[in-house]
């Protein structure tokens, strides 16, 4: 037994000192079985919530959603209280979006309206970005998602709007 103890310490570890996910994953992010080859790099990322979000904002506009999902995250745990509607909502419309390319409709569709209810209360801009615009376009991925339902999901991770 000590010696599972002391595996479980030696562990990789964020910034924030959570254990890191040492199960390899697809190009969307879901897990792979152990030992198969890993098509995401984890990257280290900064404590910087200004580099995170910047981070966040590359993955998202290159549609690795899952990537923009973890990278703001980090931000979130140790954000100050009145942001951390901001970080976890952002999160959840990467995660929304994520759904929506893994071929979840109701999952989608749940994230990305939770998520555009915390963001919404940011105002039109808040730390640049447009927040309410992002709020607003739920709808219109949710009304694409029911309609395509499982035929949506898109393994090249190309946008759900194209």
């Amino acid at each position: 037994m000590a010696d599972d103890a002391s595996t479980s310490d030696a562990r990789d570890r964020d910034v924030a000192g959570r254990p890191k996910n040492a199960r390899p994953r697809d190009s969307l992010g879901r897990p792979l079985p152990r030992g198969a080859e890993n098509a995401m790099v984890e990257e280290e990322l900064p404590a910087d919530p200004e580099r995170l979000l910047d981070i966040g904002i590359e993955h998202f506009n290159a549609r690795r959603f899952f990537q923009a999902h973890e990278t703001w995250e980090t931000a979130w745990h140790p954000s100050p209280a009145d942001e951390r509607d901001f970080w976890q909502g952002l999160t959840q419309v990467a995660v929304g979006f994520t759904h929506y390319q893994r071929g979840n409709p109701k999952g989608s569709v749940t994230l990305l309206q939770r998520g555009a209810r915390k963001i919404a209360k940011y105002g039109e801009v808040y730390r640049g970005v447009p927040v309410a615009a992002l709020a607003a376009c739920w709808p219109e991925v949710a009304g694409q998602t029911a309609y395509f339902g499982r035929e949506s999901s898109r393994p090249d991770g190309a946008s759900p709007m194209e």
